[in-house]
């Protein structure tokens, strides 16, 4: 998928890897692709270039993004109308702390279930991965 890399848990091809969606009790569903879509937004200055990154439609991509800013409560891109100077878009703090606190879970829960993998691997018949 254009640019992604591989995060924590899917450091190699064939790697095991977890994929971690958060359900906060305010009704906030945060998943690998709201998180694949603020970083994109946060690299490229741009919701319909994060959706073409990542291979979506720009309605798409803005609905990922208002679900987040409908869920949590508060915006989290800050977006420019486009004209003549062109629009743009940039991640609040709250777009940002969602991306940041994603991906320390992540790294923690790929960390803490190592040896799990590991011994499932070794139960399946599989080859243990890292």
């Amino acid at each position: 998928m254009g640019r992604r890399k591989p995060r924590d848990g899917a450091d190699a091809a064939g790697a095991d890897r977890l994929s971690i969606r958060i359900d906060l009790a305010s009704g906030a569903r945060i998943g690998p692709g709201k998180v694949a879509v603020l970083e994109e937004i946060a690299r490229s200055g741009s919701i319909s270039a994060a959706g073409r990154v990542l291979r979506m439609s720009y309605r798409r991509t803005w609905e990922l993004v208002e679900e987040l800013n409908t869920s949590i409560g508060v915006p989290v891109v800050a977006t420019a109308a486009g004209g003549n100077g062109g629009g743009g878009a940039v991640l609040t703090a709250a777009g940002k702390a969602i991306i940041e606190r994603y991906r320390a879970i992540e790294r923690d829960t790929a960390e803490a279930a190592r040896a799990h993998l590991i011994a499932l691997n070794r139960s399946c018949g599989g080859k243990p991965s890292g």
